[in-house]
C-alpha cells in the first residue's frame, strides 16, 4: 500500500468547477433513506468550493440515499470526506434496517474519472479520502474495485459480506477480514467505510407484475455476473413497496449495454409468467450510456434528460442544502 500524505486536503477557492481542468465525479451511498432532515444535513456538509451537487436521491425501502458531486479532484476528495463525518455522527447502523446490505454509515464511497482523469489517479484519490476519514472521524477503510489493495477485495460485495453485524464479529477473529486502514474493530455505530475508484456505473432497477420476491431473486441470480450471467452486472431481488424488484449495478455499459441486460431479463420474467412493468435509474447516467429508441428507455419513470444525465447535470448542479 502507498504511503500517502497525512496532510488536510488542499481546497481550491472559488466555487465554480473549470470545465477545460480535470473532473472527478463521486458518489457516496449513505445507510440512510427515510429522514429527509438528516440526509440534507449530510449532503449540507459536503458543500465546497470546487464542487457540484448533480443529484441525490432517498430509498426508504432500502434505506439508503445516493448522492452525486463532481469538480475539481482535491476538492471533491474533501466534500466525501466531510460528508462521511457526518454520516458517522448522524446515522447508528445499530439501529439502521433496510433491505440494502451495508457496512457503514458512509457505506460506499467510489470516485470516478469524467474529464483529464484517469482511473489509476482517482484511486490515488480513494486512497487520500480513505485516510482522512480513518484520521478525522475513526472509521475504518476498506479500498475496493481500482483502489484495493488485496485481489480479494476488488469486488465490493466481498468486502461488505456480512454485513455491518456480521463484520464487526469476523473482524475479531479473521485477520483476513481486517480493514486496510483502522481498526481492526470496527466504528461502534459507523461501522466501516468501502472506499474505491471505478467505472461510470449505471444504477438500474426493474419492477415486475408480482409480489413474488422468491421470481426476482431467481432472475437476478442468472442475470448476475458473480452467477455466470451478464459481465459487468451486479443483481439482487427484493420485494419494494409489495411488488418484486430487480435491483441492478451495470458497472460496464459499453462491454454489457442497458438494452441487453433488459432483453435478458424480459426473457426470464417470461419464463416465470411475469413481466416487466417499468424501469427506473438511480442517479445520474452518462450520454453514452443512453440509448434513446430502445424499449427500456420507454419504461422509465420519471426520468428527464436534463437532470438525470451526467453531461447535462454539469452545466446545471442542484442548489446546495441548508446547513
Amino acid at each position: 500500500m502507498e504511503v500517502l500524505s497525512s496532510a488536510l486536503v488542499e481546497v481550491p477557492q472559488g466555487g465554480e468547477i473549470t470545465m477545460s481542468g480535470p473532473i472527478v465525479e463521486c458518489v457516496p451511498n449513505f445507510s440512510e433513506g427515510t429522514d429527509t432532515a438528516r440526509v440534507e444535513a449530510i449532503i449540507a456538509a459536503m458543500r465546497v468550493d470546487g464542487v457540484r451537487l448533480l443529484d441525490w436521491s432517498m430509498d426508504a425501502d432500502h434505506n439508503r440515499s445516493v448522492v452525486t458531486v463532481a469538480g475539481d479532484p482535491k476538492a471533491v476528495v474533501e466534500a466525501a470526506v466531510r460528508g462521511a463525518g457526518k454520516a458517522v455522527e448522524l446515522i447508528d447502523l445499530t439501529t439502521q434496517h433496510g433491505a440494502h446490505p451495508r457496512i457503514g454509515a458512509a457505506d460506499v464511497i467510489p470516485f470516478v474519472p469524467v474529464k483529464g482523469i484517469k482511473l489509476e489517479q482517482c484511486a490515488l484519490l480513494a486512497r487520500q479520502a480513505g485516510l482522512e476519514i480513518w484520521k478525522r472521524y475513526g472509521v475504518p477503510i476498506y479500498f475496493y474495485e481500482a483502489a484495493a489493495s488485496r485481489p480479494d477485495r476488488v469486488n465490493l460485495e466481498d468486502v461488505r459480506r456480512g454485513q455491518f453485524e456480521g463484520l464487526k464479529e469476523v473482524v475479531k477473529k479473521d485477520p483476513a477480514r481486517r480493514p486496510d486502514l483502522g481498526g481492526p474493530e470496527l466504528h461502534p455505530t459507523g461501522g466501516a467505510s468501502a472506499v474505491g475508484a471505478r467505472k461510470f456505473l449505471v444504477a438500474y432497477n426493474i419492477y415486475f407484475n408480482s409480489f413474488d420476491v422468491a421470481v426476482v431473486r431467481a432472475i437476478a441470480r442468472e442475470i448476475r455476473a458473480s452467477s455466470g450471467g451478464l459481465k459487468g452486472v451486479k443483481a439482487m431481488g427484493v420485494l419494494v413497496h409489495g411488488r418484486a424488484q430487480l435491483s441492478m449495478n451495470i458497472t460496464d455499459f459499453e462491454v454489457t449495454p442497458i438494452s441487453q441486460v433488459y432483453s435478458k431479463a424480459a426473457g426470464l420474467a417470461a419464463r416465470y409468467k411475469a413481466a416487466i412493468t417499468e424501469g427506473e435509474v438511480i442517479g445520474l447516467i452518462p450520454e453514452a450510456a443512453c440509448e434513446r429508441e430502445s424499449e427500456w428507455m420507454r419504461q422509465l419513470v420519471r426520468f428527464d434528460a436534463e437532470t438525470k444525465i451526467l453531461e447535462r447535470r454539469l452545466e446545471r448542479p442542484l442548489s446546495w442544502p441548508e446547513d
